[in-house]
């Protein structure tokens, strides 16, 4: 579920709808370009499969063609060899004087008896030439049978079948020898033929007759039908007057081979096939005539006509279904589809993924720079904005008892007020005219920032921090029919500063912070950041100590200094208090007031308290002095530290010179797991002393609820006890209750003989301080008093 104003802050980025736009643009362009190469690449392929496909049906047609035109030549020989027979045969009846015309009909019917291709063939003589009178024979086969009619009558001359093997006087020229007739029916032998004449001539080139040869159209539908480019292709041959013999003719569907027929005669092919050269015609075989094409649509179907002449100037051409030679191609067509199919399925998954993938980073970064409890841009964000910014103010807002709203309502409530207050903070800054170019940040916790653009000098900003702590404590928060009353400090910083120098945008997040540290340690609504009150270099000199501090602790370099405790009835020493040194880089001890309290803030005081016991332990491992370590409660709630000192306890007698000094100042308010150290360590022989006593509000609390060996009465009493009647009534009370519970003293700070004298009256048993001896990284066994 999107949060209210996280919608907004996701929707108005145009880097996101820009990414996904360029790759949008990308995916497009590249299914494009796919699209476009599969084209392509389709478009070559087809083009080079159909050129073959054309080769292959220009090889069929051009070998059907030379087929045909062999057949031509083989009658044109067949009619050329009746001529010279007609010629032989009148020289003869010229040279002898005789009539040869029995001899002339015999060798007529024994000559087309070798010509099997040939139906019937005739000579035909002009009166007077053979004989006296008109003169024709013809023959022609019946089955097995070859039948010869003879005419002698010159009825012939006017017969309508002579007259066709005429040439016409366009073409009545001296060098073509052969005519090639349209199909006609003849009615002598009841069938229909195309007749082949070429003239009969004497030796001096006198014209005496002609001699023919018939083909019967089945022959020449027979022939024609031979050819098969396709399943569905069909061939035909056209003569000089369009008549059409075709392989259509025996088709099964009747109908529709007729429209195919009467469709190619009246598309005359004779008009668009090129013509041949008369030496074309005149040669005894010409093959490889140029091949034509044209297109053809019959019912809906389309066919593709190649056609070209015939050495006989017939029309030789076969019709394919366009149909049947685009069918090569659709195999290869389909393939491309399935090839195109499946890559452009693996790039959409894949561009699903990328877009997927992209999408999620982009959430990612969305998230990134989004807080998910308001949905404001967070800190990140923030950040990187200042980065961005050379002038500009910074508003630091942080919830004042925030922690008890939490504690006494719970965790939901915190959060429901931190939600009310980013709608209620971001209302108001888009319905304020001054406020409106300024854009609200949630930080961690319960803390908002404002980066208010533009050059703002620190004089101007209280009046707008006025304005926004006003709002703030005025906002109605409502949680379980409960009001939540919310205050806010804030802090503020702008790169302007009161001294005209400036601060860059990465420093006004730090700046920011520390002045709204100050507002609530000075317990003000808001503070502007001067670098005046030099806050800055105090942290930074924490930060110089933080890491001396560390650098210490990892070179060994925080070592026990050892303070001596003398027996006031003896005079002795017989205790010391081992206290941490930190040596600086020349061995010289640094004082604990320098790096103790950074220990505490930066939680390394625990390792300091553990190479405390660790050194001290080996330091009085085999002395017969009593020593004692200083223990916060801190260090008592450390369950990690307490079993390390259980350890080393166990198994010697070193326990038994061990003395736990409880800090009384640090303010003891778990009592169970305190009262259980102590028992366990006053079990192995430990003895506990309460540091610093007389400071705190509850000392005498502390002696009856914990089990106390010794008390060690604080150097703000001892001091004092020369010269002040207050601190020696004090203390006398403190030795007084001290003694009836049996609990032995030690009175710290111990500056000079006359408290020494003191101590001494008051009954006090130990006593340590700059009197009887400093802390020394050596031992101080003797006392030299003054």
């Amino acid at each position: 579920m999107t949060i209210p104003g996280q919608r907004k802050w996701l929707g108005s980025s145009p880097v996101k709808r820009s990414i996904m736009l360029v790759l949008g643009l990308l995916v497009a362009l590249f299914v494009l370009g796919m699209w476009l190469l599969s084209s392509l690449n389709l478009d070559f392929a087809e083009e080079t499969i159909s050129d073959l496909r054309q080769r292959q049906i220009a090889d069929s047609f051009y070998g059907n063609l030379d087929r045909i035109d062999a057949h031509h030549h083989l009658m044109e020989q067949n009619t050329k060899d009746l001529a010279r027979l007609a010629q032989l045969l009148y020289w003869q009846s010229r040279q002898a004087g005789r009539n040869n015309a029995d001899q002339l009909d015999s060798s007529l019917t024994e000559t087309l008896e070798d010509f099997p291709d040939t139906f019937g063939g005739g000579l035909w003589f002009e009166p007077d030439t053979l004989v006296a009178g008109p003169y024709a024979v013809y023959a022609y086969r019946t089955g097995e049978e070859m039948l010869l009619e003879r005419d002698m009558t010159g009825s012939y001359l006017e017969r309508e079948d002579y007259l066709r093997l005429l040439p016409a006087e366009t073409e009545a020229d001296p060098q073509r020898r052969y005519h090639w007739t349209p199909a006609y029916y003849k009615a002598g032998i009841d069938t229909v033929v195309i007749s082949l004449s070429t003239p009969i001539r004497t030796r001096d080139g006198q014209t005496i007759g002609v001699a023919s040869t018939d083909w019967r159209a089945e022959d020449i539908i027979r022939l024609v039908s031979r050819v098969e480019v396709t399943p569905g292709s069909f061939s035909f041959l056209l003569d000089n007057e369009s008549r059409n013999l075709s392989s259509l003719s025996e088709s099964d569907d009747v109908q529709h081979a007729q429209r195919l027929m009467q469709a190619i005669s009246g598309s005359e092919l004779h008009q668009r096939a090129t013509p041949q050269a008369p030496e074309e015609i005149v040669s005894s075989r010409q093959l490889g005539s140029p091949m034509q094409t044209m297109n053809l649509t019959v019912d809906g179907a389309s066919y593709q006509l190649f056609f070209a002449r015939t050495v006989a100037g017939l029309v030789f051409g076969i019709g394919v279904p366009q149909a049947e030679i685009d069918a090569v191609l659709t195999p290869m067509r389909e393939s491309n589809l399935r090839v195109a199919l499946i890559i452009g399925s693996v790039f959409a998954v894949l561009a699903a993924l990328i877009m997927l993938l992209v999408a999620s980073i982009l959430r990612q970064l969305s998230t990134l720079y989004t807080d998910s409890l308001t949905g404001l841009p967070n800190r990140e964000k923030l950040l990187v904005e200042l980065r961005k910014t050379d002038s500009a103010a910074l508003l630091l807002l942080n919830i004042d008892a925030f922690k008890q709203i939490n504690d006494f309502y719970g965790h939901e409530c915190g959060d429901h007020v931190i939600r009310q207050l980013a709608d209620h903070m971001q209302r108001f800054i888009r319905t304020r005219a001054a406020w409106r170019s300024c854009e609200l940040y949630s930080m961690p916790a319960d803390e908002m920032a404002v980066i208010i653009p533009g050059h703002h000098t620190p004089a101007s900003l209280p009046a707008r921090l006025e304005e926004m702590v006003n709002f703030v404590s005025l906002m109605r928060i409502t949680w379980q029919d409960h009001d939540i009353p919310v205050h806010a400090s804030i802090g503020a910083a702008s790169t302007v500063q009161p001294d005209n120098s400036r601060l860059n945008g990465e420093e006004l997040l730090p700046s920011a912070s520390i002045a709204l540290k100050l507002a609530r340690l000075n317990q003000i609504s808001y503070f502007v950041y001067d670098p005046a009150n030099r806050v800055r270099e105090a942290y930074e000199q924490n930060l110089i100590w933080a890491n001396a501090l560390k650098t210490a602790l990892d070179e060994g370099r925080i070592v026990p200094f050892f303070q001596p405790i003398m027996d006031i009835r003896t005079g002795r020493i017989s205790k010391f208090e081992c206290l941490a040194r930190m040596l600086d880089r020349k061995g010289q001890p640094v004082s604990p007031e320098q790096f103790l309290s950074i220990a505490k803030k930066i939680r390394l005081y625990r390792y300091i308290t553990r190479t405390m016991v660790d050194q001290c332990f080996r330091r009085f491992a085999n002395s017969r002095y009593e020593f004692s370590l200083n223990l916060s409660c801190e260090d008592l709630l450390d369950t990690d530290l307490t079993e390390f000192i259980f350890d080393r306890l166990q198994g010697n007698d070193l326990a038994q010179r061990v003395i736990f000094e409880i800090l009384e100042s640090e303010g003891i308010e778990n009592y169970e797991p305190v009262r259980e150290f102590i028992d366990r360590a006053k079990a192995l022989g430990c003895r506990i002393a309460i540091d610093d006593f007389g400071t705190g509000y509850s000392n005498f609390e502390h002696l009856l609820r914990l089990n106390v060996d010794i008390i060690k009465i604080d150097g703000s009493l001892i001091r004092h006890l020369d010269a002040n009647d207050d601190a020696m009534t004090l203390t006398r009370g403190i030795v007084r209750f001290a003694s009836e519970l049996g609990i032995h003293t030690v009175a710290e700070f111990v500056h000079s003989p006359e408290v020494l004298e003191q101590v001494r009256e008051l009954g006090i048993d130990f006593a340590q301080g700059a009197y009887v001896g400093m802390p020394a990284g050596a031992l101080i066994t003797e006392v030299e008093l003054a």
